[in-house]
């Protein structure tokens, strides 16, 4: 079988439908933008399709470009990897972690991939579940960890960990060191994650059946932000043990005894576009990270 088109095609490709144009694609692969635009008009010669709607000087993709995205990038990946073997260079992966698992799960797993492959490149991207859901399926990280659901069509969602929550006050609070009823803690001042978190929302599917309502005094878009405004008395909240375990340890918060109220827990999970090539090194950071769901 004789390929009418190259590697060369494909990754102009790809570069003008992340840029949205030629100008921008042909800038970031240091070529001129009549070179870019002749080796996208070679592949659709040898597609016999056009892969992009014009759209003044924007260039979108059509039905048969997002057919073709995932697996040119898939492909591209492959070819890297290939390269890879033969010219040492060291291994180079892109993660991306929402806030939770950024700060307190992944490090350890990054430091054994560190120790087993020395001289790796890893970057890691780190937001709340949906902007890391957008950057998996974007193609700018190979693999996510996020701590809330995905309802993003065609990505590959996989259990991880299984993790408490805890609901947790300063060790001043009125509803601290004594059981507390479901209609105080529905009353209580609450200080939650921002929508878009995997937290907030496992928080809210968890607790609106049981209080009907929070009194939502305060959004931070940081964890350490809420338990540090939590310890310094401005309200309730609600986190993974492994954020708040150091301050319950040291007295500076408390785990709130809820009566009538279920342990708190949710998975947290890997997610991955379908089409995803399995490189050395992407294979390799999975071994690092095996399931212990249920565990």
């Amino acid at each position: 079988m004789t390929l009418r088109f190259s590697l060369r095609e494909l990754a102009v490709f790809t570069a003008i439908a992340d840029a949205g144009g030629v100008t921008r694609a042909a800038d970031t692969l240091s070529m001129t933008q009549s070179a870019a635009s002749q080796a996208l008009a070679v592949l659709e010669q040898a597609l016999e399709t056009t892969l992009f709607d014009r759209a003044g000087r924007r260039l979108l993709l059509n039905e048969q470009g997002r057919l073709l995205l995932p697996r040119a990038h898939a492909l591209l990946e492959q070819a890297a990897d290939i390269q890879s073997l033969f010219d040492g260079v060291a291994a180079s992966l892109r993660l991306g972690a929402s806030t939770t698992i950024a700060n307190y799960l992944l490090p350890e797993c990054m430091a054994r991939f560190a120790g087993r492959h020395p001289g790796a490149r890893v970057e890691l991207e780190v937001g709340n579940t949906r902007d890391i859901v957008a950057a998996v399926a974007a193609f700018r990280v190979d693999i996510g960890f996020i701590e809330g659901p995905c309802h993003q069509p065609g990505l590959q969602l996989s259990p991880w960990r299984d993790d408490a929550l805890v609901i947790f006050a300063g060790r001043g609070h009125p509803l601290s060191c004594r059981p507390a009823s479901l209609a105080e803690l529905a009353a209580a001042a609450w200080i939650l994650r921002e929508v878009g978190s995997g937290t907030r929302e496992v928080v809210e599917q968890g607790l609106l059946p049981w209080l009907g309502s929070l009194n939502l005094t305060m959004e931070l878009g940081n964890s350490e932000a809420i338990k540090r405004s939590v310890a310094a008395g401005l309200g309730v909240s609600c986190l993974s043990r492994s954020v708040v375990a150091e301050l319950l340890a040291s007295g500076e918060l408390c785990e709130l005894d809820v009566v009538g109220l279920p342990p708190l827990r949710r998975t947290l999970y890997r997610v991955m576009r379908g089409e995803k090539a399995l490189t050395r090194s992407l294979r390799a950071f999975l071994d690092e990270t095996r399931p212990q769901y249920g565990a």
